[in-house]
């Protein structure tokens, strides 16, 4: 096995257009983004011979807490590839990496169906479940190579009506842009959803550089719900690699019987029909025994993307390498702050 770094974006992309298991956070512009964020990042591929088996997207971190470095859900392995060979591979550069940087653990978020055989893989190597999640461990998502019928018939009887309608209101409409000026109606809207749901949003500068980090390749587009006017509802769907990823959602609630929110994910559908994808990601939901709690902060969420169809998917939950002795410290403060955001 050979680490070669500095991939260049065509390789990147090209070997994760033919991988099974990928998200956009392991997107070539998911690098770019960390970089506009200020944050220095590695790019390596992992290669047998003269054959590229994997790729792995690493971030240098620097918290209040600690410095770390993260895999954001990966690496991604080519099908057919044994994934234990290529962790332990991984590992051994993100250890060498990070005694230079300094840092404090490695967290590996993996794209590896959760199963004992993969969890033992991680246990084996001296990792440690992480105390938080980074990206979303459970996950739904819908097949959309159905003509549209279909999928409208396999969602929920409640939501299938929604849509439809939200189609019928001559005064509710979705605009479709990737223009800063128009982030900002996003922005309005999704701080409003931060304070009723009690959580902590994203800042205007992450927001605007995500859109902008995957604006040049045409793989980001805003959804702005209308309503007479006024945006009461958006999102930012993510295209990339035939996948479309519903990664920032927000609503006012202003007019509760409007179904902005579902007529923005059905435009949303289609749009990403037009893009050739085969699967809509609506990103993180609760687990089963999660969604009757009404005070977890994502049971109300879980059940509106349900409403849709789809399958649930589970993955490897985030790992962690202690390097110093600080870590302790860091993971009895992560776990602290989880209770704390009751999650």
């Amino acid at each position: 096995m050979q680490i070669k770094e500095n991939i260049d974006q065509k390789t990147w992309e090209n070997f994760c257009l033919n991988a099974k298991e990928k998200t956009f956070t392991h997107s070539y512009n998911w690098g770019v983004f960390n970089e506009k964020m200020g944050d220095k990042i590695w790019r390596m591929g992992l290669y047998s011979n003269s054959d590229l088996i994997a790729v792995f997207l690493i971030i240098k971190t620097m918290a209040r807490r600690g410095t770390y470095l993260l895999v954001p859900m990966g690496p991604i392995i080519k099908e057919g590839v044994e994934a234990r060979g290529v962790i332990k591979d991984t590992l051994a550069k993100l250890r060498e990496i990070a005694v230079l940087e300094k840092a404090d653990f490695i967290r590996l978020a993996p794209i590896l169906i959760n199963s004992e055989d993969n969890k033992r893989i991680f246990k084996d190597l001296g990792f440690k479940n992480a105390p938080m999640h980074v990206h979303p461990e459970y996950t739904w998502e819908l097949d959309i190579n159905k003509d549209e019928e279909k999928i409208l018939q396999e969602m929920r009887k409640t939501t299938r009506y929604l849509i439809k309608q939200g189609m019928k209101n001559p005064d509710l409409e979705i605009e479709r842009s990737t223009e800063e000026k128009d982030l900002q109606y996003f922005n309005e809207v999704y701080e409003i959803t931060a304070k009723r749901h009690n959580f902590t949003p994203f800042s205007t500068k992450y927001l605007t550089n995500e859109l902008n980090a995957f604006k040049e390749d045409n793989e980001v587009l805003i959804l702005n719900a209308k309503y007479k006017g006024e945006v009461i509802a958006s999102a930012m769907i993510i295209f990339w690699s035939n996948i479309a990823f519903y990664h920032q959602g927000a609503s006012s609630k202003k007019y509760p019987k409007i179904p902005a929110s579902y007529l923005i994910q059905w435009e949303a559908i289609k749009e990403a029909k037009r893009r050739n994808c085969h699967t809509y990601n609506f990103w993180g939901i609760a687990r089963e025994n999660e969604i009757n709690d009404k005070n977890h902060p994502w049971a109300g969420l879980t059940l509106f993307k349900k409403g849709f169809g789809g399958l649930s998917k589970e993955y490897v939950k985030a790992q962690d390498f202690q390097i110093t002795c600080k870590y302790s410290l860091i993971r009895l403060f992560e776990k602290l702050r989880k209770i704390k955001r009751n999650l």
